[in-house]
């Protein structure tokens, strides 16, 4: 605002209002940015140590898929999206521990971050998933167990609890020592 325009506002609006409209910008944008900074904040969701959040998502076939369904059995969790080149790395490790550990009872489930259901559909026949995957419309179930970004990994014990988590891409030594984790704690059958 110019000298003049003041000056010829000044008699016309009272002086608090003109303080009002020079500061509420300002108060806005300050808003806005505690907003973004407490959005941004790392996501709390599932800790080792404590039960996983239960869901119940319909899986890519509309079947549901409730993780309370696998009580008994160790479940490894993994979020992850078609268009996730670590995805894509980890996968074999993921197939080779589901075959290695069919006899322990352990169940997979995947979980499709921020994609849509035809590349999550094309990217499970390509790779050749054995175990279910599920939208997670509205990422709710992301929410509740804190993801920051795929692919992120958690290993539940038979109790239902999360003994692992595991931020980013898998390598073999990291599956290992997460899934004996949740075997160790698991009673055998």
């Amino acid at each position: 605002m110019t000298a003049a325009t003041a000056e010829r506002l000044g008699s016309a609006v009272p002086r608090r209002w003109l303080v009002v409209a020079a500061v509420l910008p300002l108060v806005v944008l300050a808003g806005w940015g505690f907003l973004l900074l407490g959005r941004s904040a790392a996501p709390v969701g599932a800790r080792v140590g404590q039960p996983a959040p239960d869901f119940a998502l319909a899986d890519l076939d509309g079947k549901p898929l409730r993780l309370s369904d696998l009580r008994g059995r160790p479940v490894i969790i993994n979020f992850w999206a078609s268009w996730c080149g670590p995805c894509i790395e980890e996968f074999p490790l993921l197939q080779a521990a589901a075959s290695r550990h069919r006899a322990d009872g352990l169940a997979m489930v995947g979980i499709v971050y921020r994609d849509n259901s035809e590349a999550a559909r094309a990217f499970i026949a390509r790779l050749g998933a054995t175990w279910p995957a599920a939208m997670d419309p509205g990422e709710q179930v992301a929410q509740s167990f804190g993801i920051y970004g795929p692919p992120e990994t958690f290993f539940i014990d038979r109790d239902g609890v999360v003994r692992g988590r595991q931020i980013g891409q898998l390598t073999a030594a990291d599956l290992d020592r997460q899934l004996a984790l949740a075997l160790a704690n698991s009673p055998e059958e």
